[in-house]
């Protein structure tokens, strides 16, 4: 489904956006208790989120948008340090007076970042209003040589947004961990499905049915084929699995 989000504060750049001046990026629109929430699926782990005219960008990346072009960050989130999540060209160019930029503690050994609000596993604060929770994210099995965890305990988050009536959970590079599985009313989810560094399908399959989100997009899954999740998911109608480019 390809929905153009709303026009309303995000100005002539992200009206320019809008208009297809841009690649043709996928977008869902979620009606919310406090109006629609678009999502644009930029790619891999790189995403955007529109409400009420704020715009949010998590992990974005130059190598999936010219950032200079798309609409300036209110918000943006960075879940983990790793080169395909966190560029610092990418938030500087998203800056503009007032944005609030969002890291994992990791993060500050290599962000260029004045003045960023740092999460912990654990975490919930408002942020512009929004409510946003650091929900842990690293590797129980898949690991380095040396049995050192590509994603240790501690160093990345996954993040839980609220808008409205509806909570979004962005899982950043994490296997289907207890916490994950814990989790409660969740109404979309992006769970990353790429070997060795995050989930097989069926460990993802494994997570979605414990906790049951509503809408649940697989992302960050390079090579995997994304149809295997959805025939591993096919006798749990709850959930409805949508798959977008997000290589």
């Amino acid at each position: 489904m390809r929905i153009l989000c709303s026009i309303l504060g995000v100005g002539v750049m992200g009206m320019a956006f809008l208009m297809g001046s841009f690649p043709d990026f996928e977008r869902d629109v979620f009606p919310t208790s406090r109006g629609d929430l678009t999502i644009t699926c930029i790619g891999h782990g790189t995403l955007m989120f529109d409400f009420e005219g704020m715009i949010i960008h998590v992990d974005p990346v130059s190598r999936y948008a010219d950032y200079t072009q798309m609409p300036k960050a209110d918000i943006v989130l960075v879940t983990h340090h790793h080169g395909d999540h966190l560029d610092d060209v990418a938030i500087k160019d998203l800056t503009k007076a007032g944005t609030a930029v969002v890291l994992a503690e990791k993060c500050l050994e290599q962000a260029k970042v004045e003045g960023a609000i740092i999460m912990v596993n654990g975490d919930v604060k408002t942020v512009q209003g929004i409510e946003i929770e650091a929900v842990p994210a690293y590797n129980i099995k898949h690991m380095r040589s040396g049995r050192n965890p590509f994603h240790p305990k501690g160093e990345g988050n996954g993040y839980i947004m609220t808008f409205g009536d509806k909570r979004v959970y962005v899982a950043g590079d994490t296997e289907n961990t207890p916490e994950m599985k814990a989790l409660k009313n969740i109404d979309v989810a992006f769970l990353p499905m790429n070997l060795p560094y995050t989930m097989t399908p069926e460990m993802v399959a494994d997570a979605a049915k414990a906790f049951t989100p509503k809408v649940l997009y697989p992302y960050h899954y390079g090579d995997t084929d994304p149809s295997q999740l959805v025939s591993l998911l096919k006798a749990t109608p709850e959930i409805d699995v949508r798959i977008r480019n997000l290589k």
